[in-house]
């Protein structure tokens, strides 16, 4: 969809490959936006502009509007609600840019294909998730001291079986660790 006019921040959109998302900074070359099936991408406003459908337009921004505490706090809780409040962001390793996961059956029906940025990103969501119910389950208050260690090897178990996947992750930090401490 060809549009003549940039988008602001703000402004909801619905990408081929990505999903719904929406416009949260610009640049004077980009569009940084946050897709649910892509996670944060950034994308050239010359290709993204052809890419996109607008959902719903964002006004422009307003400098001299002073944003109530009320706004601010419905944002943040949006914002953490719909993303899980991710610490920060993860990057994927450079040679797996633009590369496609193939699940290949064994008879002859056709095989899937899923980029592998969507496949990273569903990756470090259920990471993310699993970090969350951990703290849920060290802060639940009616859960034996027992309780919380027998779930929390469950968990970490389930840390050693999504190993085979550190090989995603740029950084060494962002790595599944299993109950073993070690990859």
């Amino acid at each position: 969809m060809e549009m003549e006019k940039e988008l602001t921040a703000g402004t909801q959109v619905e990408h081929e490959r990505y999903g719904m998302g929406f416009v949260y900074r610009t640049s004077l070359t980009n569009y940084e936006i946050i897709f649910e099936r892509g996670g944060r991408i950034s994308l050239s406003k010359s290709t993204a502009l052809n890419e996109m459908k607008v959902l719903e337009e964002a006004p422009p921004p307003d400098d001299h509007k002073q944003l109530s505490l009320a706004e601010v706090e419905q944002a943040l809780s949006y914002i953490l609600d719909k993303y899980n409040g991710l610490e920060h962001e993860v990057d994927m390793g450079e040679r797996w840019n633009g590369g496609t996961l193939v699940l290949q059956p064994a008879n002859d029906s056709q095989p899937k294909e899923i980029p592998l940025e969507i496949f990273f990103h569903k990756i470090v969501m259920v990471r993310d998730r699993l970090r969350v119910l951990e703290q849920n389950i060290n802060s639940h208050k009616k859960l034996t001291d027992g309780d919380k260690v027998e779930l929390q090897q469950y968990i970490s178990r389930v840390y050693g079986s999504l190993t085979t996947f550190n090989v995603l992750f740029k950084d060494r930090n962002d790595y599944f660790v299993g109950a073993g401490g070690k990859e």
